[in-house]
């Protein structure tokens, strides 16, 4: 048993966790927190994708022991009260989803996306960085122009700022 201490969406959380516990299931199972999905346990589908330290995981390959210290950011943490991440809010517009079970992972890679490349991204970009995301419902079609809307959207909202 190892004791897990990490900021999960803004809080900080601790548990004791058997050494090989994931941290998909420390996320899900310990911390309650669902929307993070468990798809093939193999990394190939996506479905679990969070943001450790700034960076998009699929946490299914990560041991919760490995996160111990880490920020750890899920599909949960991005509103802000009842307001919408952009990225979520662009899903929604765009009709990005259908059975909504690869969303969770496809919104974390997308912001984790939109964070590196800004509004520098086409869509054959978008479809590049989606491969490691599966989705059998939708065909990506809009979920790569829900993508680049948010994208679009983020970058207006920057140059605003400045």
């Amino acid at each position: 048993m190892s004791k897990v201490t990490m900021r999960l969406n803004g809080k900080t959380v601790s548990a004791d966790v058997e050494d090989r516990t994931l941290l998909v299931h420390f996320i899900r199972e310990t911390q309650g927190l669902t929307g993070t999905h468990v798809g093939c346990d193999t990394s190939q589908c996506g479905a679990c994708v969070v943001h450790v330290d700034g960076k998009a995981v699929k946490s299914c390959t990560m041991l919760a022991a490995q996160a111990d210290g880490s920020d750890v950011l899920t599909v949960e943490g991005l509103a802000s009260g009842d307001e919408l991440h952009p990225v979520q809010a662009a899903f929604r517009e765009n009709h990005g989803l259908q059975c909504g079970f690869c969303t969770p992972g496809m919104i974390m890679t997308a912001v984790d996306m939109i964070e590196r490349h800004g509004a520098n991204l086409d869509e054959k970009t978008i479809r590049h960085e989606l491969e490691g995301n599966i989705c059998r419902c939708t065909g990506y079609h809009n979920i790569v122009k829900a993508i680049k809307a948010a994208a679009d959207q983020m970058a207006g909202m920057k140059t605003a700022a400045e």
